[in-house]
């Protein structure tokens, strides 16, 4: 049976919005109790040692807590989009990707399946399934939810999006982002503390990746992040900097309705040696492109 208790007074994500999902109503998520997927496919835009050479089975969630003005999966975010399954189809897609040869199976944006999900992991696990699963978050996570996938979840993949609440209010309806994604983040650092890369395949099998967007205008906010991030954890998460930022719709924010200068990125990237990191990813060429973003056809699904 399905776990209804966190769905019939849904308090899974920091919006606690208490309403009952199980009978078809949505929060600021924008679903109800159903498992809604996009997309089930090998993916290999994500980091190296997460999509290495066979790509990473990634497996996009439709809604989302958050709603940035600048999400690239819009499509997917609001809820609209996606098919919806049963938790043991969820289960059947981590052995399909498994069989497809994926590295790892990589949940994006899953925080508002959190019960079905864990479910579905531990039945695809007692069928035999062995890949490494990573959740792929906008790190706006409740701490008492995450405690649940402790044992499920091998990687944790946040974004840390800010350090200025004015910010994370603007551009996520979030003032209280900053302060959410530290809990969050401690406790995925609790649960997993060192990460560990396969020697000779160099993928991922445990520990925390942190990405951080820079978004255009606010390289201050974006060093900000990177320096709570080496003071509080040192070398203990990897950082993923990223100049992809594409704006898409944001003619009612001009200030950021461009991509990222090679100089602002620059800027960060020098500041991170600057101030000690050496465990971090960068990117590299012309990545702000809409090429990037996956279709969102329910392939796999």
């Amino acid at each position: 049976m399905k776990n209804m208790n966190k769905y019939e007074d849904c308090l899974l994500c920091p919006r606690k919005c208490g309403i009952n999902r199980s009978t078809g109503q949505t929060g600021v998520c924008g679903v109800s109790s159903e498992i809604k997927v996009a997309r089930a496919a090998l993916h290999y835009w994500e980091e190296p040692c997460i999509s290495g050479k066979k790509g990473s089975g990634a497996v996009f969630f439709s809604g989302c807590s958050l709603h940035c003005v600048f999400c690239q999966n819009r499509e997917i975010s609001d809820g609209k989009e996606g098919k919806v399954i049963s938790k043991e189809r969820l289960s059947d897609i981590f052995m399909e990707l498994a069989v497809k040869g994926a590295n790892n199976i990589n949940l994006v944006t899953p925080g508002q399946y959190i019960p079905d999900i864990v479910w579905a992991v531990n039945d695809a696990k007692s069928r035999g399934m062995k890949l490494p699963i990573i959740y792929n978050t906008s790190g706006y996570e409740n701490v008492t939810e995450l405690k649940l996938l402790e044992g499920i979840v091998d990687v944790y993949l946040p974004d840390f999006k800010y350090m200025d609440s004015t910010l994370s209010a603007m551009y996520s309806r979030a003032k209280d982002y900053p302060s959410v994604a530290k809990q969050a983040l401690s406790e995925m650092v609790r649960q997993q503390p060192d990460v560990v890369i396969d020697d000779a395949t160099g993928l991922i099998q445990k520990g925390v990746i942190v990405r951080q967007l820079l978004l255009p205008g606010h390289v201050n906010d974006a060093k900000a992040v990177l320096k709570y991030l080496y003071d509080t954890y040192h070398d203990h998460v990897y950082i993923s900097m990223m100049s992809q930022f594409t704006p898409i719709a944001l003619k009612d924010y001009p200030e950021i309705n461009r991509t990222v200068t090679r100089r602002e990125y620059e800027r960060l990237v020098d500041y991170a040696l600057e101030i000690g990191i050496t465990n971090a990813f960068i990117q590299e060429g012309d990545v702000a492109k809409d090429s990037f973003i996956p279709a969102f056809d329910c392939e796999g699904v």
